[in-house]
């Protein structure tokens, strides 16, 4: 559970490190899907304090008042629907046969132009991640339930779906948190039509963001925050023309390479990136010099500017060697008309 009391975004690489950019991190990329949520890090806000729930907006011009508000004819809520996978944090198993698990859920959001939210979530259940852990969990007696981690933490898995929640989002005092989820704000759908469409102005936007005293985010990691922010909005924003903005910003920012037309896990092609998302770097004093370092490999559908997938590797401590990557695929993404409900199976 989250600071507000809302569910996490499932399980992940440390015992619910995620990313996905869906916001659920996803992202991102998780984030998305976007949240490394087992040490309470926003991947898109990398380094910075994450917040809770709905805050004042920074002193920026957004003009909303002086421009007409478009309601999207595609459907009435802005919906992502995203499939996660990655390793769980420690091995299974008993004595020498001891094997790695992955873990799979799949992640929906709705949000209404009333800035009402709801999320969904289901556990698709484990299974054996290589050919050689297969044959140790074979070996162990082929469990298709564990209480116990090899090295005998407790554990809650199975091997089979869950039957998956739905629930609106709520804030820290019961009532429902309203708006879209932007650059740690929670936006009215006007104040989201109001956003930058200009590459340049729109990473204005987010730095002058990122300096509201609320923020939290400190000097030295400036430039980790906007870029997460700018991943997060290709997803979040339900305006087509500040997202293509955070797309072209994308490659102007430091940590950011573009790879050209990629494959998605699912053979779509895409515009690739490979973005640095190292968190924690200090220097000298007490400092830590390194606390968790994590590149994504980000894949962006061009036609709709919106995330295919996204691959994030972790690195650093405390994060183990065996247990250092996630990756989260887009299902679907745009205006929908469907109401909210527990997600089906993929």
């Amino acid at each position: 559970m989250d600071s507000a009391g809302n569910a996490l975004d499932g399980p992940g690489v440390l015992a619910g490190m995620r990313t996905d950019h869906s916001k659920d991190r996803t992202t991102r990329p998780a984030t998305p899907i976007r949240r490394l949520t087992a040490v309470g890090i926003g991947l898109a806000a990398v380094g910075a304090i994450a917040l809770s729930g709905p805050q004042p907006m920074p002193a920026l011009r957004l003009a909303a008042a002086a421009q007409a508000v478009t309601a999207p004819a595609e459907g009435a809520y802005w919906h992502t629907r995203t499939l996660w996978k990655g390793t769980y944090s420690h091995q299974l198993g008993r004595g020498k046969n001891r094997y790695w698990v992955e873990q799979q859920s799949v992640a929906e959001r709705w949000t209404a132009l009333d800035g009402r939210t709801w999320r969904g979530y289901r556990d698709l259940g484990v299974r054996p991640k290589s050919a050689a852990d297969e044959r140790a969990w074979r070996r162990d007696g082929s469990p298709t339930t564990w209480t116990r981690t090899a090295n005998g933490m407790t554990a809650s898995l199975s091997a089979q779906p869950d039957k998956g929640r739905l629930f609106l989002n709520l804030g820290a005092k019961g009532a429902p948190l309203i708006g879209f989820d932007l650059v740690d704000r929670m936006l009215s759908y006007e104040q989201a039509q109001a956003l930058p469409t200009d590459p340049a102005g729109l990473k204005t936007w987010i730095d002058k963001a990122s300096r509201d005293p609320n923020s939290g985010v400190s000097d030295d990691t400036r430039e980790s925050y906007v870029r997460g922010q700018l991943v997060g909005i290709l997803s979040d924003a339900p305006v087509k023309e500040v997202r293509a903005a955070a797309y072209e910003a994308l490659p102007t920012i430091p940590g950011v390479r573009s790879l050209g037309k990629v494959e998605d896990p699912r053979g779509r092609t895409g515009q690739g990136f490979l973005i640095d998302l190292a968190w924690g770097k200090g220097s000298g004093g007490s400092q830590q010099k390194h606390v968790i370092a994590a590149t994504e490999r980000l894949i962006v559908d061009t036609g709709t500017m919106t995330p295919l997938a996204s691959e994030v590797k972790y690195g650093g401590e405390p994060v183990p060697a065996k247990t250092s990557t996630s990756t989260s695929v887009t299902l679907q993404i745009g205006w929908t008309d469907g109401k909210p409900s527990v997600p089906a199976l993929p």
